[in-house]
């Protein structure tokens, strides 16, 4: 039996994909976390096989910084990133950071449940799109776009931002101040040497991080 854990500030996401690993005869959801604190209490509880996170959580840590947190521990599970980010977004930067998988949650739930296998046999999870922009990476002249010096925090404002979000929406969506958010949104500007949200918005467009 696969032992899987869920961390997810949604209810309703949770509840969605842990009625859809259920399903399968061979996987059991052993415990879920709505954020970085509910899920280390959890860890201390309870043992799994796989860790199904999501990248956009609430707090100080996004997924990625648990990802980050859960290497440098060297704990035993294997984490799946389950997330609403096009692969082109996170994918890269998921499986870097340690994670074995990315799922985006927009996905056929068949795709869920096979990525949970795999993982869970310590193989890596990637769709054909992830496939083909590794293969990219490794083929193509390494050239460092600007936006890769951010951090995940600063990425994830920069597409928030570009997507026409207010940075009020963006401090309750993530459930930061306002002042951490603009902090984060005055380090992007400083790094990619732009001056306002429209240039931001251009950049984001042009890089392949939102759509037009």
């Amino acid at each position: 039996m696969i032992k899987v854990m869920l961390c997810d500030d949604h209810a309703l996401i949770r509840r969605g994909i842990r009625d859809t690993l259920s399903d399968a005869p061979d996987i059991e959801v052993v415990g879920e976390a709505g954020d970085y604190g509910e899920l280390r209490t959890l860890l201390r509880q309870h043992s799994c096989d796989v860790l199904v996170l999501d990248i956009n959580l609430p707090g100080g840590r996004s997924g990625l910084d648990v990802l980050h947190v859960l290497k440098d521990e060297g704990l035993p599970m294997r984490v799946l990133v389950v997330s609403m980010y096009p692969e082109d977004q996170y994918a890269i930067r998921a499986l870097r950071a340690g994670a074995f998988g990315y799922v985006n949650k927009g996905g056929d739930p068949a795709q869920l449940v096979a990525a949970v296998r795999t993982v869970s046999q310590g193989r890596k999870y990637v769709t054909p799109e992830i496939a083909q922009m590794l293969v990219e990476s490794l083929t193509a002249p390494v050239v460092e776009n600007s936006h890769e010096k951010l951090s995940d925090r600063e990425l994830q404002t920069l597409v928030m931002i570009a997507s026409g979000k207010r940075l009020s929406d963006i401090a309750e969506e993530l459930k930061l101040s306002p002042k951490t958010v603009s902090v984060y949104r005055a380090r992007v500007l400083e790094k990619l040497s732009l001056a306002n949200n429209s240039e931001m918005t251009v950049y984001a467009i042009r890089h392949g991080l939102v759509g037009q």
